[in-house]
């Protein structure tokens, strides 16, 4: 089975999607620096399966359209997307699944249209609720202010920086954070230095990634560039302050948690990073063993594996 690729007017944009198969309908969210190409173990086992799987590239990244403004790039815009590509495939509903940032959009696609939503599924990251205060405060009072979240704030610093050589970006932010990487400590950039300081360069890739893996990224970010996807980050404070009518609300469709055991996130989650008051229809948490960030990239069997067993649940 191959995957196809094309483009769908959303929003008064042309976002591109690969997709694969056909039935009900599977949307497949990437986070950052991420694009399609991360679902490329799910696209074609989940359609052998019955299903119609979908990944598009979200606005700003890759072959999509870029927006000019920060404030294009707000949780609204994203939600709007996905329920946008919804419409123009011609579906009700479908299960959304997402990674990293994606999970973010995944989660909030559930908890702001849980009509739209027949299951959704978080992989790394899990729903965080709306916090009391905004997010870049938190963060400067918690990890100070040289974490690499604040670091991304300022427009056109870290965008110069990861495009300076996007090969050995790929090369190092796929594999710190994965599971065969170095597992340091907090995300702090150093005074004077830069986000690619916490990234190690690999003395050999690690078995999941390869050369043409890297190579096809770069070619997906050569024309795009990575400020859509930063702009993400730029927007933390006003997605806090769009959601405040959605505070302490919970995400009411059938979820899936998958996340492994060695990804950085859980080090700044509690013991149970999916709360039953959040989410009461949570199915199930999956903890991949010796898995890092990259998820689905890193243990596509055990991710087909139970996306497929979360998708026969929905009945």
């Amino acid at each position: 089975m191959e995957i196809a690729h094309r483009f769908v007017r959303v929003n008064r944009m042309r976002l591109h999607i690969a997709e694969a198969g056909s039935g009900p309908l599977v949307l497949l969210i990437h986070g950052f620096p991420e694009c399609w190409y991360s679902w490329r173990h799910q696209l074609t086992a989940l359609a052998r399966e019955g299903y119609h799987v979908v990944a598009p590239d979200q606005r700003g990244y890759a072959r999509s359209d870029r927006p000019g403004g920060v404030e294009d790039y707000t949780i609204m815009h994203l939600v709007g997307d996905v329920i946008g590509i919804m419409d123009a495939l011609g579906e009700e509903n479908a299960v959304v699944a997402g990674h990293d940032w994606g999970a973010g959009v995944a989660w909030h696609t559930a908890l702001l249209r849980p009509d739209r939503v027949r299951g959704v599924i978080g992989l790394s990251m899990p729903y965080i609720p709306r916090t009391p205060a905004p997010a870049t405060l938190l963060m400067r009072v918690g990890m100070g202010k040289g974490y690499y979240m604040l670091y991304f704030q300022k427009p056109g610093v870290a965008d110069a920086e990861l495009s300076r050589d996007p090969y050995d970006t790929f090369r190092r932010v796929l594999y710190a954070p994965s599971g065969d990487g170095p597992q340091g400590g907090a995300m702090v950039v150093p005074d004077g230095g830069g986000f690619l300081d916490l990234c190690p360069d690999p003395e050999k890739l690690p078995g999941w990634l390869t050369e043409e893996d890297i190579d096809t990224y770069v070619a997906e970010f050569a024309e795009a560039g990575f400020t859509g996807g930063l702009n993400w980050y730029r927007n933390m404070d006003r997605n806090w302050a769009l959601t405040a009518p959605w505070h302490g609300v919970p995400i009411l469709p059938p979820a899936l948690y998958i996340v492994g055991d060695r990804d950085m996130s859980l080090r700044m989650l509690p013991e149970e990073p999916v709360s039953p008051e959040v989410v009461p229809n949570l199915r199930g948490t999956v903890r991949l063993p010796g898995c890092g960030h990259w998820t689905q990239q890193e243990r596509p069997d055990e991710v087909n594996a139970a996306m497929l067993e979360f998708f026969a649940s929905l009945g």
